[in-house]
């Protein structure tokens, strides 16, 4: 992972007023400069998706805390609970691992004695954790409407219209595609086809070494931010190297010469909350807070990762905030929860949103504890919700995709 530099640092202005400064969360008012909860408001600067659609749910009843405790207890070591860094609390508290998706898809398949997996996160990655376990285990989803916005931004069918295209071109046999882990297995089953690989944010640049050195080109998919960051940023490649694919644009609105000679071409996707972060984002908190430092994640935009002093995945954001000095300032740019647990956590660090018009991961905030209090109450009674299941073709070429990863020197 690389680290960012700022030019610019020694000329931040001081501010006298430190009204927004603070070594204890403050949670924000509902005022015009407030985070946008989910339903008051939209961001039409925004990237496309960012307008939280739907209200976050009322805190839960205290009784289920006490009615998930029986129901895990009744089922032992029959269940095993996995819990993406971005839920909340109230559902964290009982995930028996906590982690990004892949890790906890790695989790999952080292507990083959665990019969049913209830993985609180999002749909792309129960996909995953049924592909790595055994045929006898069951993954379960408590609510099968946490999607995400990035993974459902590159369907099959347009990714096989796109590889059409390049086969038109000749130039297929050149082109090795790449997926991050945030897409579903649909497209991780195309790539493990294709002769490609699935990639996470931490691993990326050592995907596309691999990946350079089995063809000239690579095609990136689903979030153009992390394929550009990665390559312009930690592998020297000019931004002219990479091209855009737009599957909403006739030829993916590229002239077959632009693909002839692109080295990355990036599907259009990108995170929904990650990218809501701007440049504008970054000067303000500068101004705000003198000597700030300013972490955030690689599927952030380009310019907000150029000005930006730390750049990592959520286990790196996670390890930065951990090991950082008492009475450093930091400025997070991920996911709500997350940024909210670590500054619950380092009440010595002043730890803040990097704007202060941010969302909540909408889809992954539909786990919430009635869902998870349901299914496993469910289990518990002998009936099994919500099972997520890859069908076996698809499943053995995602496989081959993600053991790619793992061979990773």
């Amino acid at each position: 992972m690389w680290q960012a530099t700022f030019s610019e640092a020694d000329d931040r202005p001081a501010l006298c007023d430190d009204d927004f400064v603070t070594s204890t969360w403050i949670e924000p008012a509902s005022t015009a400069t407030a985070l946008l909860l989910l339903g008051r408001g939209t961001d039409p600067a925004s990237e496309r998706g960012v307008d939280c659609p739907g209200d976050l749910p009322a805190p839960s009843d205290p009784d289920l805390v006490a009615r998930a405790t029986a129901a895990k207890a009744a089922l032992g070591d029959r269940v095993f609970v996995l819990g993406h860094h971005y839920q909340r609390d109230e559902v964290i508290q009982f995930a028996d691992v906590t982690g990004d998706s892949f890790k906890l898809a790695q989790q999952a398949a080292a507990r083959p004695d665990a019969e049913f997996i209830l993985f609180c996160g999002v749909h792309f990655m129960a996909e995953s954790a049924d592909i790595l376990t055994t045929p006898d285990q069951k993954v379960i989803l408590p609510d099968l409407a946490a999607g995400c916005s990035m993974a459902d931004m590159a369907v099959l069918g347009q990714v096989e219209t796109a590889w059409e295209r390049f086969e038109d071109l000749g130039i297929t046999g050149e082109i090795v595609p790449v997926t991050y882990m945030n897409s579903s297995a649909d497209i991780k089953g195309f790539v493990g086809r294709n002769k490609g690989v699935v990639c996470t944010s931490s691993n990326a640049k050592r995907a596309l070494d691999w990946s350079f050195e089995q063809g000239s080109k690579v095609f990136f998919l689903p979030d153009q931010h992390l394929g550009r960051n990665t390559a312009v940023l930690e592998m020297g490649f000019d931004l002219d190297d990479c091209v855009l694919y737009d599957p909403h644009k006739p030829g993916g609105g590229l002239t077959d010469d632009q693909l002839r000679n692109a080295r990355m071409i990036l599907w259009r996707g990108h995170c929904s909350v990650h990218g809501r972060f701007t440049l504008e984002s970054v000067r303000e908190v500068r101004e705000r807070v003198p000597g700030v430092n300013v972490l955030v994640h690689p599927e952030c935009r380009h310019e907000v990762v150029r000005a930006a002093d730390y750049v990592g995945s959520t286990e790196y954001i996670i390890k930065a905030l951990d090991a950082a000095e008492p009475g450093s300032s930091w400025a997070v740019g991920t996911e709500l929860n997350l940024v909210r647990r670590m500054a619950l956590a380092h009440p010595d660090k002043q730890i803040m949103f990097l704007d202060r018009a941010v969302c909540y991961c909408s889809t992954m905030n539909r786990i919430d504890l009635p869902h998870l209090v349901w299914a496993l109450e469910e289990l518990v009674a002998g009936r099994v919700p919500n099972q997520i299941t890859v069908d076996p073709d698809t499943a053995h070429h995602a496989r081959v995709a993600l053991d790619q990863m793992l061979a990773l020197p």
